[in-house]
């Protein structure tokens, strides 16, 4: 596709990601609730962060062990939700552990989705692509915010 002298792979994980994203929003904007409560901003908020992981995973593909293991994950958050409705709302505790507990390696294999699994050459590769592809996240939903908010 050429517009202006600009070519545009059509193919390229951005556009796959910006394509599925939008659709996604304009999705949740059509069901949206005409409530603002402090709950549904927060559920709204939630949603987004979903929808920005899954459209980004979709977009890499099966290729890449952290996609799949994000696609993994919402598979089976999708599949229980039905199932388990809301037993109390428990606030997430964070450890703070002391800095000699954990090898640094364990604490990027905590980060990167699906790192459990993997020695350490595959663990770099897959942090390398997957820190790619959250910078390319992070441009493609500024661009789309900078675009509605004018």
């Amino acid at each position: 596709m050429t517009q202006k002298g600009v070519t545009l792979n059509t193919n390229s994980h951005k556009i796959k990601f910006a394509r599925s994203f939008i659709r996604t929003l304009l999705k949740m904007r059509k069901n949206a609730p005409s409530s603002s409560s402090i709950e549904e901003i927060r559920k709204r908020s939630q949603r987004i962060k979903i929808a920005a992981y899954s459209s980004m995973a979709h977009a890499v593909g099966s290729r890449r062990a952290w996609s799949r293991a994000i696609l993994f994950k919402l598979r089976n958050r999708a599949r229980h939700h039905g199932m388990m409705r809301r037993r109390s709302m428990k606030k997430r505790v964070i450890k703070n552990d002391p800095p000699g507990d954990q090898s640094k390696a364990n604490k990027l294999r905590q980060l990167v989705p699906g790192g459990k699994a993997m020695d350490m050459c595959s663990l770099l590769e897959e942090t390398a692509h997957y820190i790619r592809c959250l910078s390319t996240q992070v441009k493609v939903m500024q661009t789309i915010a900078d675009h509605f908010s004018k």
